[in-house]
């Protein structure tokens, strides 16, 4: 009876109905001419959880498991064939396959939580040299060459709703404009999220933010709020504000002008400055306020593990195509790990789980269990019978 490989039961997160169903609509495998839109993902899956660093070693290591490329639906590869691929092919398909397991990953995320928190930041991709240089030096900011990975986690259960790709001088704030509100959540940004209009939309909405003044926020004090004794060397201030100007210049509008928002300053123990927070939130302590803006770190922490765990830093293609698909793959990569991981309810970290698949990719986890039964009870057997024979 055939048993599913480790890389198998990883690939069935992801549905083969959605995925062809998204391929028509683009007609991606319209001048495909053998090699589908399909064995391209799954040769850029298996380059991400092998930890291949260059199209020679995807196509040696996958090639070698040839006898297991039938029941994931592909076939034997070549490199070049890849290589055309991602240069030629559009990214979108691989983007709105992203997309749908990331709406996939955040009902199972509203479905487990009865407070839903989401954190807001992006991260550079540093791309510089010969085939880079043709499509990153035009479009570069003042401290990155090459492209921004703009992202919403929800950091209860480390896993991403929301992300997009865009060149780094695409400020944070028009990405964040485009995010569908929750009623009732709260998010949590830094000041490359400065936008009050913005803040009020969200506010509008019945959501709750925790962000930071920028020094030259133009604020007026209405009212101070009460500190608890105990505090008071944490919560250096607690009071409601209101901005200062409804139009503060250039033609521009402040809405949030003439509604109350609380300014909250937290104590940084070896740092110069503390910390100076804007919120919405009446409800919660300032103390609580503090440590949710510094669970913010936990984004910069998630992708810190994408770039050290899988493979957004070296690329196997050079185009700007090639780049995105390969992203957009390592994050597909990801959500089908943490899908797994909760479906055999695994406990060990995420880390680990990766390690054990990549270990094992081509393995059969089912078989090799009930071989182990075998030979465990074999042993057993033997013992009771060598101890039968010493009466």
């Amino acid at each position: 009876m055939y048993r599913n490989t480790r890389f198998g039961d990883v690939m069935k997160g992801l549905s083969r109905g959605m995925f062809e169903k998204i391929v028509r609509k683009l007609e991606a495998d319209k001048y495909s001419k053998g090699f589908r839109c399909w064995d391209q993902l799954i040769a850029m899956v298996y380059a991400q959880l092998s930890g291949c660093r260059s199209l020679r070693e995807v196509e040696a290591g996958f090639n070698s498991q040839a006898l297991h490329h039938y029941h994931l639906g592909s076939r034997v590869i070549k490199r070049s064939t890849l290589a055309d691929a991602n240069t030629k092919r559009s990214s979108e398909v691989y983007e709105q396959v992203c997309q749908q397991l990331l709406q996939q990953a955040h009902r199972k995320v509203k479905k487990g939580l009865t407070e839903f928190l989401y954190l807001l930041d992006s991260s550079p991709i540093p791309l510089k040299g010969l085939g880079f240089d043709e499509w990153t030096r035009e479009t570069h900011n003042h401290r990155t060459q090459g492209l921004k990975i703009h992202m919403v986690l929800a950091p209860d259960a480390a896993v991403p709703v929301f992300t997009e790709i865009t060149a780094p001088n695409v400020n944070d704030i028009e990405v964040g404009k485009q995010l569908i509100l929750e009623k009732g959540a709260t998010y949590v940004f830094d000041k490359g999220y400065c936008d009050y209009n913005w803040w009020y939309k969200i506010h509008r909405n019945s959501s709750v933010f925790v962000t930071r003044f920028k020094k030259n926020a133009g604020i007026e004090h209405v009212e101070a709020r009460d500190i608890p004794d105990a505090m008071k060397d944490v919560v250096l201030e607690d009071e409601v504000v209101t901005f200062k100007n409804k139009r503060p210049g250039g033609n521009r509008v402040n809405d949030y002008h003439g509604t109350a928002l609380r300014r909250v300053v937290i104590a940084r123990p070896g740092k110069s400055t503390p910390l100076i927070l804007a919120t919405n939130d009446f409800e919660r302590s300032a103390e609580d306020l503090g440590e949710l803006y510094k669970r913010r770190w936990e984004i910069e922490l998630f992708f810190k593990w994408l770039k050290q765990n899988l493979k957004i830093k070296q690329f196997l293609g050079r185009s700007e195509n090639a780049v995105k698909i390969q992203i957009y793959t390592a994050i597909i990569t990801y959500l089908l790990v943490s899908l797994y991981r909760r479906h055999n309810g695994i406990k060990e970290s995420l880390k680990l789980c990766l390690v054990t698949i990549r270990s094992g990719l081509f393995q059969r986890p089912e078989i090799e269990h009930r071989a182990y039964r075998k030979r465990h009870q074999r042993r057993l057997e033997y013992q009771s019978m060598q101890g039968a024979l010493a009466l």
